[in-house]
């Protein structure tokens, strides 16, 4: 019975394990894509790694907007959406976890997605959030949707998450 557990359980971590960080590759320009739901930890892979870590490792956040920012994130949750093969995501995601990172938030509280060319998942999980360009970040208070940054920020990305959680 015991050997029947352990079986269980780690047929069941596998799967689990399964679900992220999937990858296919890119048609147009023959490289790996991250697909579906991921986890930071696929941006360490060879295919992603330099280039997140360039950019994150470029931005500088604005320090006084963050301090302004710090005390309004109790009740937020992020989803991001977004392409491995977008330049706008390359260029704003490792960015944005650098400020996420800044302000010390839990990577619990964030869902990311990550999409091929037509703005799909491996399934559905993108179909719900109207997904037009990527990346798109999507903050939420207590479950309800209170703004959207889409593709590129208005001002700055500290500058639009203050806004949309000043709502």
């Amino acid at each position: 019975m015991k050997q029947l557990f352990i079986l269980l359980l780690l047929t069941h971590s596998v799967v689990k394990a399964q679900q992220y960080n999937n990858s296919t590759i890119d048609t147009v320009k023959n490289k790996k894509m991250l697909i579906g739901y991921c986890t930071r930890e696929a941006f360490q892979d060879t295919a992603f790694k330099v280039w997140f870590d360039e950019q994150y490792n470029y931005y500088q956040p604005d320090y006084d907007v963050l301090n302004k920012l710090e005390s309004k994130l109790d009740d937020i949750s992020i989803t991001i959406v977004m392409g491995t093969w977008c330049s706008d995501s390359r260029e704003q995601i490792p960015s944005f976890y650098k400020i996420l990172d800044e302000l010390n938030y839990s990577s619990e509280k964030i869902t990311l997605i990550c999409v091929d060319r037509k703005k799909k998942g491996i399934s559905d999980e993108a179909d719900n959030f109207n997904i037009e360009l990527v990346p798109t970040i999507i903050f939420y208070r207590n479950s309800d949707e209170i703004g959207r940054i889409i593709e590129t920020p208005a001002e700055s990305l500290e500058k639009d998450m203050l806004k949309i959680l000043n709502k």
